[in-house]
């Protein structure tokens, strides 16, 4: 119970301060996570398993999956109306599946891996603006949506809501959709003290949110300082900016990064 209680407290601090302690958010049982939504670039889209964990996938429309016979006999795939079901039975390294659309004939790559580390992940909805604008009515005069501007404050709350707060609290922002980012390991932060990697990345109109896992490499704590990070960025927020000695508990953080163009490019 204390536990719990100390989880909604650094939550309130991530909300009101943007600089709380770290604190991973756990999902209730019973209580189901938001799907998360990813817009198609033509990018490949890099999905990690857990194994024996089934992973939905939701498509515009009916869909075939093209398995490579390596992962035949470790990775059940079911696709239901649109809705492709991912269950993989022990771990696999990353490759490359082709996903093609029934209706339209888009095609979509997948670069799918397992292992046993990898946590649970909500469904992910596959946003095709392509497929989406050929379905729209010919009637020209509905007006098309208009989604409200976001300030970085704004923004990044967002972020640090969607990493922290319970499932049951968690809200999306009209306009604010997720895009792919390559989940490895970057020179972000300059003299090599702290290792960095891309958890998540969201587009809102003309600006991209990045949210960064931080690691103290060290033996000594470190105190971060947006100065060191490599990169042009409009805002950078730490989620608290002291890292304790590597292999504390307290060695590990995240940064927020609002950028005006992709992360790998403002890199």
């Amino acid at each position: 119970m204390q536990t719990m209680h100390n989880k909604a407290r650094h939550y309130l601090y991530a909300l009101l301060l943007l600089v709380p302690v770290l604190c991973w958010a756990e999902t209730t049982p019973g209580e189901q996570m938001p799907p998360e939504r990813i817009i198609w670039q033509k990018t490949p889209i890099e999905l990690a398993l857990s194994v024996g964990k089934e992973q939905r996938v939701d498509f515009p429309g009916p869909v075939r999956i093209g398995l490579p016979a390596t992962l035949q006999p470790i990775l059940r795939v079911q696709s239901v109306a649109g809705n492709l079901y991912l269950l993989a039975h022990r771990p696999f390294e990353p490759t490359r599946v082709m996903v093609r659309a029934i209706e339209s004939g888009a095609v979509y790559l997948l670069d799918l891996s397992a292992d046993n580390k990898s946590a649970p992940t909500a469904a992910i909805q596959i946003f095709d603006p392509e497929v989406e604008q050929s379905d729209l009515s010919s009637d020209q005069t509905e007006p098309s949506p208009i989604f409200p501007t976001y300030g970085y404050v704004a923004l990044t709350r967002f972020a640090a809501q969607k990493l922290y707060a319970p499932a049951r609290l968690l809200r999306d922002l009209p306009g604010v959709v997720r895009v792919p980012v390559r989940r490895k390991s970057v020179q972000l932060i300059h003299a090599g003290q702290v290792t960095a990697e891309p958890l998540v990345a969201w587009r809102a109109g003309d600006l991209y949110l990045t949210a960064v896992k931080l690691r103290n490499s060290t033996s000594h704590p470190v105190t971060l300082d947006p100065r060191t990070l490599r990169g042009t960025w409009l805002t950078a927020t730490f989620q608290h900016n002291r890292l304790h000695v590597a292999g504390n508990e307290a060695d590990t953080t995240v940064v927020y990064l609002i950028s005006a163009r992709p992360f790998e490019t403002s890199l």
